[in-house]
């Protein structure tokens, strides 16, 4: 290092303690013309190393010899220049003078430790909230390594511990009463950033000492920050088992809450629920989509006075004897069901109906060839379009006595919706059947009535008129019925006959079941089909919970209804009905019939292998595609079977290599990234899966059908 005179030594050092007791955040005039004074004296010299200068922040550089080589981030940098700009420079920087090939001062010195602040206040520069002279504190340092003293201060230094770090950011807020925003503001960081701190330096101090002893991970510890409730915080910690997994801890804190994905949270929503006193609780540090609604109770009856409104508005203008309200569909109700009945419209709406459609025709073909509908065009087709169904929707009604006896069911649907279910007939409502007597008169509750349901004194006839007396023996003779024993045997010889005839006349025989299965589906009378033919169809929610709220049963649900608003009033009608439909709706009415009747569900201590071979024989003639029914998720499938079968299903769908990814995975955390790896995939348990069978090799289908019978009976198909 060059030498120096005793002199400038001495003016050096005398610069430096006047300078060293200058306020750090006054770089006024004061400061500014201490340092232009210094550096026009020090032109030929090389500074004292260890005093302290203010040198012009465009005079600084990066030391080439600094040991950090990755780029500062432009969030620490932001962090910084806030600080400085609140808190000015708490830290001096090292520098060493620059000096040239001849070794002499450029007049630029080189920045060994401070680099971040530099930059910092370069940014702030940038921004124009200081000059680019602005004079900047530093410490000469030409006795140590640049390279060396650059290591030593990041290698040397221990950060402050997390939970120290979330404390004084809760104090901060609590002491100084300043938010997440001011706070950020002078931090250089998110408001969103300091709200998990202020989150996390709210969890139980309990819980933050186990977490400074290395008894909780971060991110168990943020698992535990969904709530600020320090006793169920402990509660749960002190009841984990050995899966600590952060899913596990949230499930355990939030299992009395509702998440807001939740249809009930969806159909009350949040303002409401907010409105009515509930607290949402939010997680900052994982998506939760809405939060967890606090209060379960009152979101239910919030849910139920939602539900009871509705209710008033149907029964009130539909004019229902009863209604009822619940959140779940009660599936066991025991009630027999009426649907509406197709009815005539009105001249009036025919002819509305009539002019509706043809100006929809008339702008359809005006129109057939434009890209783009103007917006006038468009809107008038909605119009017609909603007049339409509105018409249309009159063309099938309850009838007025089912209405007054009969009552509705509001309940919530799957996608958090009101779903009003119309038509119910409680037992003590229903309608007494009428029976004949021998005179062929209706009896009811024994009591005879005539057509118009009037009762009939004894000795009156069916029009009211008083029986003749008669002691005409002979009379009495012609009027005995048959006796019972040969009723039955000319019965029995019809019967015969009908049966040979029936198996000669299959379009008859097509009716006849369809008849027998539609008069015990749509009705309830058993007794009005001489075919002894028992459709059973098995209730499947008892076998799968949600399943009757599945898009697929929405349909099947969908497809009933419509046949039975086709069905006429009286079960004395529907031969007719059905012999008057075309083939095609024939075949159509008989195959929803017979698909209320199967069941291929497995019980435990049912043993009917057979059966079960024929479903997969029936779904592989169906070509039944299960991908459009059914997904495997967490709830369907995933949570429910092992760890071993998990990795299976993904390695069948995916590959192998997805399967290693979540093999140390604990079961819940694997079972959600299966869900998420299998999504779009159409995989399917073996148990769903439907068998490829090529025609030519197996038959066709109704080849298929035709051995199904002798299966199992070696005999019959030699």
């Amino acid at each position: 290092m060059a030498r120096t005179s005793k002199k400038a030594k001495t003016a050096k050092v005398a610069a430096a303690e006047v300078t060293a007791d200058v306020d750090v955040r006054n770089v006024g005039g004061a400061v500014t013309e201490i340092v232009s004074t210094q550096l026009a004296a020090d032109a030929a010299v090389v500074e004292v190393s260890g005093a302290t200068v203010f040198i012009p922040l465009n005079k600084l550089k990066r030391h080439p010899k600094n040991a950090r080589k990755t780029p500062h981030s432009e969030a620490s940098i932001e962090a910084k220049a806030a600080s400085i700009a609140v808190k000015g420079m708490l830290q001096n920087l090292v520098v060493e003078p620059e000096l040239d090939a001849e070794g002499q001062p450029t007049s630029f010195y080189l920045v060994s430790v401070g680099e971040g602040r530099r930059l910092a206040q370069l940014l702030r520069a940038k921004r124009k909230e200081i000059k680019k002279t602005e004079p900047i504190r530093c410490v000469i340092d030409t006795v140590n390594d640049a390279a060396e003293i650059s290591l030593d201060e990041n290698v040397t230094r221990e950060n402050l511990h997390p939970a120290d770090e979330f404390e004084r950011f809760r104090e901060l807020a609590e002491h100084r009463g300043w938010g997440a925003e001011e706070i950020g503001a002078r931090f250089g960081r998110s408001p969103q950033f300091v709200r998990q701190r202020l989150r996390l330096g709210a969890v139980s101090p309990k819980l933050m000492q186990v977490y400074r002893d290395g008894g909780l991970t971060l991110d168990q510890l943020m698992a535990f920050a969904i709530t600020d409730d320090h006793a169920r915080q402990e509660q749960v910690y002190e009841n984990l088992s050995y899966n600590r997994e952060p899913s596990v801890i949230r499930r355990d804190l939030m299992r009395t809450h509702i998440p807001a994905t939740d249809r009930r949270a969806i159909f009350v929503g949040a303002e409401a629920y907010a409105e009515a006193g509930g607290n949402i609780v939010r997680d900052l540090f994982t998506e939760d989509r809405g939060g967890f609604y606090e209060d379960a109770a009152l979101l239910d009856r919030l849910v139920i006075e939602k539900l009871e409104g509705i209710a008033a508005q149907v029964q009130e203008a539909e004019g229902w004897k009863w209604v009822q309200v619940h959140i779940d569909y009660p599936h066991a109700h025991g009630l027999r069901r009426t649907y509406p009945h197709a009815v005539e419209l009105s001249e009036e709406d025919e002819a509305a109906r009539a002019a509706a459609q043809e100006e929809y025709d008339r702008l359809s073909s005006e129109y057939e060839d434009a890209d783009e509908l103007p917006d006038d065009v468009d809107q008038r087709f909605g119009k017609l379009e909603a007049e339409i169904e509105r018409i249309d929707a009159k063309r099938h009604a309850y009838d007025l006595d089912e209405i007054a006896r009969g009552g509705v069911f509001v309940v919530l649907s799957p996608d958090g919706e009101a779903r009003i279910e119309r038509g119910f007939i409680r037992p003590e409502d229903e309608k007494p059947e009428a029976e004949e007597d021998g005179d062929g008169e209706a009896v009811i509750d024994g009591v005879r009535v005539n057509d118009d349901g009037e009762v009939i004194e004894d000795g009156e006839g069916a029009d009211g008129a008083s029986a003749p007396d008669t002691e005409d023996e002979d009379a009495e003779d012609d009027s005995k019925p048959l006796s019972d024993l040969l009723i039955r045997d000319l019965t029995a010889h019809r019967t015969l006959g009908l049966r040979l005839a029936l198996g000669e006349q299959p379009d008859m025989a097509l009716i006849a079941v369809t008849h027998a299965l539609a008069a015990q589906t749509f009705y309830r009378g058993a007794d009005a089909t001489c075919l002894e033919i028992r459709p059973n169809s098995a209730h499947l929610a008892s076998h799968a919970d949600g399943i009757e709220d599945t898009a697929a049963a929405k349909t099947l649900a969908d497809r009933h209804a419509g046949w039975a608003a086709d069905m006429p009033r009286d079960v004395a009608d529907l031969w007719g009905f059905i012999a008057g439909l075309d083939h095609a709706s024939v075949m159509a009415l008989f195959a929803h019939c017979a698909s209320q009747t199967v069941n291929a569900v497995k019980l435990p201590w049912e043993r009917k292998p057979r059966a079960h071979e024929t479903a997969d024989k029936l779904a592989t003639a169906l070509t039944l595609d299960m991908t459009v029914h059914w997904t495997p998720t967490v709830r369907t499938y995933l949570g429910r079977v092992t760890k071993a079968h998990i990795l299976a299903a993904v390695r069948e769908a995916v590959s192998d290599e997805a399967a290693d990814r979540i093999a140390s995975m604990k079961k819940q955390q694997m079972a959600e990234a299966a869900e998420r790896l299998l999504a779009g995939t159409g995989w399917l348990s073996p148990l769903m899966r439907t068998t490829p069978v090529a025609e030519a090799a197996c038959g066709s289908v109704e080849d298929i059908g035709a051995t199904e019978g002798t299966e199992g009976f070696p005999e019959a198909a030699e």
